[in-house]
This record gives C-alpha cells, sequence and structure tokens, in this order.
C-alpha cells in the first residue's frame, strides 16, 4: 500500500482572518472580521468524511447506519482552555428526525438483533444514540457515536452530505456558542454495476456466486440476512482479527475486485457523491485521488495479506508534509491524533476526506464561521496573506498582532485573548507551507 497520506493535513496554524480589523464580528457566521467575541469557541466534525451504509438490510449488509460526530469546546483566555464541565454539548441532524421509515432503511431495525446482536429502538443507532440528543464526555472532548443518520431528509430529498446542529449551553440552560458540522452518509455502493440483472437483486448475486466458489449456503433463505463480518474480520465493525474466514473483510473484497475493473468511487461511495472532497486532496483526478493515498486495489489486498490492519494502519500525513512540526502522529491515525493546545487535528483541519477547503459547502461552515469567506484551515494566515506566513516574523508579527491588544485582531483571537510572538509556541513551530 502506498504509504501516501489520503488525510494530508491543509496546514493549519491560528493566525489570521481575511479582514484583520479590531472590529470584531459575533458568532456565527461572520464574513469579513475574526469571530473573537463570546466567552467560548466550538468545533465539531465527522471522524471519517464519509459513512457508508446499506440500501438494505434483507440480504448481504457491509455496513449499518453509523455515524460519529466530536465536539471539542474552548473557553477563550491566555491560555485557552479545552472545557468538558460545566456545559452540556447537544446535536440534532436538521431536517432529519427518523431514519426508519425511509426507503428500505427500516430493516436494519427489523433484522438488528440477527445482524449485530442488539435491538435497538426504531431511529436510535447501536450505541444508543439517535439522530438529535446530547453528546457524552470522554477526555478532552465530547462525542456522539453511530448515529443512525440516513441519506434522505425529511422532505424526501437524497443527499449524503447531511447537517448536524451543535448547541453549547450552560448549566442554567444559556446558549453559549453554536456551530455546525455535515454528517456524511451515503448508500450509493453500487454492486449492481456487475451483479444482478433485471430479474435478479445484485446482493443475491453476490450471495449466490459466493456459495459456489466457497461452498457456502449463503443464498438460503434461513441464512439471510448474511453479515460479510460474521466470517470476515472488519475493524471498521469494531470487530479484533481477519474472522474464521482467515481473511479481513478489506483484503477480500478488494483483492477479489482488483482485476475486474472495479473502480473506488464503486463502493467508497460513489459516482455522485465522490466522498473524497478536499480540493487540496483531490486534485483533477475525477476519482477522488484515492490511489495516490491509498495504492490501488491490489495495494490494499496485498499489504493486509503482508500484515497490515486495515482501518487502524493507514497512510500518514508526514509522508507528503516531511520536516514540519507536529505532522507525523506515529502510530496514531490523523482521525485519532492532537496537535496545538491538544485540540484534535479535525478540529482545525477538518474531517478526513473532507479537509479545508472543500468542495461541499457544508464542511466549510465552520471555517466561514471564523473566518469569513475564503476557506482555509481554522487560523491559516493564507486569509490575510497570499504567502501563507505574513511579511515577516517576531517584532512585526508582535508589533500588529502580538499582545493584548494588537493593532489589527486575527483568528488566533477565536481562542486566544492575547498570542505570543515566539513562533515556537505557534501550531507547528511556524513551518506549514506557502500553498496553504
Amino acid at each position: 500500500m502506498k504509504p501516501i497520506s489520503f488525510i494530508l493535513l491543509l496546514i493549519v496554524i491560528v493566525f489570521t482572518t481575511n479582514s484583520c480589523s479590531k472590529n470584531n464580528s459575533p458568532l456565527p457566521g461572520t464574513t469579513g472580521t475574526p469571530a473573537t467575541s463570546g466567552e467560548y469557541a466550538v468545533f465539531a466534525w465527522n471522524d471519517l468524511g464519509m459513512h457508508c451504509l446499506n440500501p438494505s438490510y434483507d440480504k448481504l449488509v457491509i455496513l449499518p447506519p453509523y455515524n460519529n460526530v466530536l465536539v471539542q469546546v474552548v473557553k477563550r483566555g491566555n491560555p485557552p482552555t479545552i472545557v468538558t464541565t460545566g456545559i452540556t454539548v447537544s446535536y440534532k441532524i436538521l431536517n432529519n428526525t427518523t431514519s426508519y421509515n425511509k426507503r428500505a432503511y427500516g430493516g436494519f431495525w427489523d433484522n438488528a438483533l440477527k445482524l449485530f446482536g442488539s435491538s435497538p429502538a426504531h431511529n436510535i443507532g447501536l450505541k444508543g444514540y439517535g439522530l438529535s440528543g446530547d453528546m457524552a464526555v470522554s477526555e478532552n472532548h465530547f462525542i456522539a457515536e453511530a448515529i443512525p443518520v440516513v441519506p434522505v431528509d425529511d422532505s424526501g430529498i437524497w443527499s449524503p452530505f447531511q447537517v448536524a446542529e451543535i448547541t453549547v449551553k450552560s448549566t442554567n440552560g444559556t446558549v453559549l456558542v453554536q456551530t455546525q458540522a455535515t454528517v456524511p452518509t451515503s448508500d450509493e455502493i453500487n454492486c449492481a454495476k456487475c451483479h444482478g440483472s433485471a430479474t435478479v437483486n445484485a446482493f443475491d448475486d453476490i450471495l449466490s456466486k459466493h456459495d459456489i466458489k466457497h461452498s457456502t449456503n449463503l443464498s438460503a433463505t434461513t441464512s439471510k440476512p448474511v453479515l460479510c463480518a460474521t466470517c470476515h474480520g472488519s475493524p471498521a465493525l469494531g470487530t479484533s482479527g481477519s474472522g474464521s474466514s482467515g481473511k479481513y473483510f478489506s483484503e477480500a473484497i478488494h483483492g477479489l475486485h482488483a482485476t475486474l475493473g472495479a473502480s473506488c468511487y464503486d463502493c467508497h461511495p460513489g459516482t455522485t457523491t465522490k466522498c473524497s472532497r478536499s480540493l487540496a486532496h483531490m486534485g483533477t483526478n475525477i476519482d477522488g485521488n484515492c490511489i495516490t493515498c491509498h495504492g490501488d486495489m491490489m495495494n490494499v489486498a496485498t499489504s493486509i495479506k503482508n500484515g497490515r490492519i486495515p482501518w487502524a494502519t493507514e497512510p500518514k500525513c508526514v509522508t507528503c508534509h516531511p520536516g514540519v512540526t507536529g505532522v507525523d502522529t506515529n502510530t496514531a491515525l490523523y482521525r485519532n491524533s492532537l496537535g496545538h493546545g491538544n485540540l484534535y487535528c479535525s478540529a482545525c483541519h477538518g474531517s478526513p476526506h473532507a479537509m479545508y477547503p472543500s468542495r461541499e459547502i457544508t464542511d466549510n461552515y465552520q471555517p466561514t464561521q471564523y473566518q469569513g469567506t475564503k476557506i482555509k484551515s481554522i487560523g491559516s494566515c493564507g486569509i490575510c496573506h497570499s504567502n501563507s506566513r505574513g511579511e515577516g516574523a517576531g517584532g512585526e508579527f508582535s508589533g500588529t498582532h502580538g499582545g493584548t491588544n494588537p493593532e489589527k485582531q486575527i483568528a488566533c483571537h477565536v481562542c486566544h485573548t492575547s498570542i505570543s510572538s515566539n513562533t515556537t509556541d505557534w501550531p507547528h513551530a511556524y513551518t506549514w507551507k506557502n500553498s496553504n
């Protein structure tokens, strides 16, 4: 597998905004000045950038409706602090209050016990969360896991880019700050490109072919629905090891289709969704540039066969951003890694596969909220300075942006009430690249 990062950092560094004026604007949605009013700032993101789900749950099942949202709340100060006590954080999927009664998604709940060994109530996911509710504290962040959101809203419109509204309140119920984050989910897994016919369901065709090749009996009515992870280990579903088949699902599916003309977007989805949408990382490739980061399908399968654990060992940011302080996350994945001030990398750079700026408007809500209409990683100097670094460091920065009474307020002030002119204190130690 090519160890080139699918999660390349867009180079963050908490600095300027597009107007750089002392006349600050409050949240949300400022377009002219940095959003430095208020006592709190909040950052929210999806952990993966795209979650997939089955379109139906009565035959072959790969993934349930399952989406994770993480939130960090910062109390502004010198220094700022990440807050998890004395507040509540809630979420709600906008215009999406039910999943069970839409299309064939209800089959998940009807068959959940057989498939996943659990029987959640309708519209409740495998971890007990629904389409709205309070988030739980987990170390230095809040989280809602396995939200069972589907890509059809309450108006009946299919959209893989659903949106969660995040609300932070004090213990007495006062709203402190709000934001929005994309909650992506798509059922555009296109097995019918090669399987099935006008009269034969694609999933039935797959089960039948599996029976012929591996002497199984998956096509039997009593066997359905069949969860692939029952035999093929899937860390994406929390299983450990390669399973009773001895082959991880990712190895089996990528290895089998590597020579059959399949493309990444047939499954990771899709020709409409195009889940890889970070403009700096997808380039002009219509396939989202997947192969540049992950290798082709045979690379993916072979690397797992040779010992790589799918979902646990993936490409690294440092491969394409060598020599930048804080980019090498060692064995931790980008989505699990902490950076400046113990903020998650995703808090400033955006979700994996959707790092700022994104092709999708909803992904860019927080950069717009905090920094205006020029979309960059939270705090990028590139908001004001075309070379991304400003015109100088040290004394010039201190005179213009540093201290408690700066000439020009900048995006550092979204969290900081005073900014040090010591560049070693800044994110990535002031080593980001001009192009970001």
